[in-house]
């Protein structure tokens, strides 16, 4: 499904405090100022992408802050990677300021206050996520945070970051397909793009993952296959899933040391996603919680919650309740703030 906010129907005098309005609503509290007397159309398309959001960006000149007060009203807990197509930017956070042009890219931490200024028109596409979909850490979050990283595309030459050139290729063909995959295939494909996040941050911190021949790399991407197709089995153990692939639990653990994060970790957060897809569907025919948390694989409730709460900051039962009953299928043009659907928090423009 894709979900497009069109200003091109909205009186130019009240574009302003349209897009402001219209903004935070649909992504995260935001102070957004434009640059321009009179206001040109913007539009903003996004797609869901398993635990990623994913929107292009259209818009003229303009100001977007995010302080301590806003920070307080929600959305905390994401991080959004902008890739910028047309036009230029200006990011602050943390004490750093970055430049953005065509090509680079940066990461911003809504957790943090930030600055960003846009200082023309400008198109650019944001994947937005919860850092626990990533297992990002800290020390990750230093590394990545206001950062332009720079792919060398913009003038065709070969001087960009090899690996952030590999982040952003894999990032824009996600984009262009967002709107036609299936819900299954887009999240395993959006599991990737995060996974490739924190080998550039492993990276950046100079601690690359261990050198990974192809074998085993190969043989990584059919185990994590095989966990993504048995996720609901509560008896997936490293064990089991050793034996599935005729190596030994401890080569198994070695493998998934190229992730930064154990199996046990990694089938969990897996499990966590796919259980706040499911529980946000529309409230018609919805399961219990604890029939969700049973379908794909945790023996207990009671763990699930607690699981469920770490992650997301906040109970299952409080995220079902205020999902809401989300708009049909297929592409829906929304001309008012008020209509634009939630997805808890997305992008940070």
């Amino acid at each position: 499904m894709s979900v497009v906010l069109d200003t091109a129907e909205v009186p130019s005098a009240d574009r302003a405090a349209y897009w402001h309005e219209a903004v935070s609503h649909t992504f995260i509290p935001l102070d957004v100022a434009l640059l321009e007397s009179a206001p040109a159309p913007a539009t903003i398309t996004s797609h869901r992408l398993g635990a990623l959001q994913v929107s292009l960006v259209r818009a003229g000149p303009q100001r977007v802050e995010r302080g301590a007060g806003l920070i307080a009203r929600g959305g905390e807990d994401h991080l959004t990677l902008a890739l910028q197509h047309h036009g230029t930017a200006r990011l602050v956070q943390g004490g750093h300021q970055v430049e953005l042009r065509p090509g680079t890219f940066a990461i911003s931490d809504a957790g943090r206050p930030f600055a960003k200024e846009l200082p023309e028109p400008f198109v650019f596409t944001a994947f937005h996520w919860p850092r626990s979909a990533a297992g990002v850490s800290e020390e990750d979050l230093r590394v990545l945070t206001a950062t332009a990283f720079d792919t060398g595309d913009d003038t065709g030459d070969d001087t960009g970051d090899d690996t952030a050139r590999l982040v952003a290729a894999y990032l824009e063909c996600l984009s262009r397909s967002a709107g036609s995959m299936e819900p299954q295939q887009a999240s395993r494909l959006a599991t990737t793009a995060l996974d490739l996040l924190v080998a550039l941050a492993h990276e950046r911190r100079g601690r690359s993952v261990p050198e990974a021949p192809e074998a085993a790399l190969a043989t990584l991407a059919r185990v994590k296959d095989h966990i993504l197709r048995h996720l609901g089995d509560p008896d997936l153990s490293p064990e089991r899933i050793a034996a599935a692939h005729h190596v030994s639990v401890r080569y198994l653990h070695k493998l998934f040391r190229f992730e930064g994060v154990t199996v046990s970790r990694w089938i969990r957060r897996r499990r966590l996603e796919v259980c706040r897809r499911e529980l946000a569907r529309p409230t018609a025919g919805r399961a219990t919680v604890a029939a969700v948390a049973g379908r794909w694989g945790f023996v207990s409730a009671s763990h699930f919650s607690r699981a469920f709460r770490a992650a997301y900051g906040v109970s299952p039962r409080e995220w079902q309740a205020c999902s809401g009953t989300g708009p049909p299928p297929g592409a829906v043009r929304l001309p008012l703030p008020a209509a634009v659907p939630g997805s808890g928090y997305g992008v940070a423009v």
